[in-house]
C-alpha cells in the first residue's frame, strides 16, 4: 500500500478514497451550508481529503458516515480555531484601542503629537520654575502633588484664603506666559 492510500496497482483505491470522490460535492455542500461560506467549506473538504489520504487503508463499513462525521469534527476544529483567534484579536483591541464613537482609535498618540506634547510639559515646567517663590510653592503643592488648599495652607504656614490667592495668581501667571 502507497503512502496516499492506494494501493500498488493502477485503478485500486482505499474505499474511503473512493467515497470521498463520490460524496466530495456532497461535503462540500454540507460544510458549505453550516460555515456560510464556500471557499472555507472547500478548504475544509481539501484537508479532509489530506486526512483520510494519510491514513492506512482499512476496510469501513460505513465510508460515506465516516467522512461526514470526520467533515463534521473538521468544521468544530475550524469554528474552535476561528473562536479562539477572535478572542484573541478582541483582546489585543481591547488593550491597545479605545473607541470613539462608532470608531476605534489608537490608544497611542501619534509621534508628532508625542513631540509637542513633550515641548509643551516642558514649557510648562520652566514657566511654574519662574512663579515667585511662595506662588509656585503652594501651585506645586496644590496642583502637582495633589494636596488640598487647607494641606497646602497647613504645609505652608498660611490661611487657605491666601492659597487660594497665590494659586489664582499662579494660574493667571502661567497662562500669559504660555499663550505668549
Amino acid at each position: 500500500m502507497a503512502p496516499d492510500g492506494r494501493s500498488g496497482r493502477p485503478g485500486e483505491e482505499s474505499p474511503l478514497i473512493r467515497a470521498f470522490f463520490e460524496k466530495r460535492e456532497n461535503l462540500v455542500l454540507f460544510l458549505a451550508a453550516r460555515t456560510r461560506d464556500l471557499a472555507t467549506a472547500e478548504d475544509l473538504v481539501q484537508d479532509l481529503y489530506l486526512k483520510i489520504a494519510a491514513q492506512p487503508s482499512e476496510e469501513v463499513k460505513a465510508p460515506s458516515a465516516l467522512l461526514y462525521r470526520m467533515a463534521g469534527n473538521l468544521l468544530i476544529d475550524h469554528v474552535r480555531s476561528r473562536q479562539r483567534a477572535s478572542r484573541r484579536e478582541g483582546q489585543w483591541r481591547m488593550d491597545t484601542r479605545v473607541a470613539g464613537g462608532a470608531e476605534e482609535l489608537a490608544q497611542e498618540p501619534a509621534a508628532d503629537e508625542v513631540v509637542i506634547g513633550r515641548e509643551r510639559a516642558r514649557q510648562l515646567a520652566e514657566a511654574v520654575e519662574a512663579l515667585p517663590p511662595k506662588m509656585g510653592q503652594a501651585f506645586r503643592l496644590h496642583k502637582i502633588e495633589g494636596k488640598s488648599q487647607a494641606e497646602t495652607a497647613q504645609a505652608m504656614g498660611v490661611s487657605v484664603k491666601m492659597i487660594e490667592q497665590h494659586i489664582a495668581a499662579a494660574l493667571k501667571h502661567l497662562t500669559q506666559r504660555l499663550r505668549g
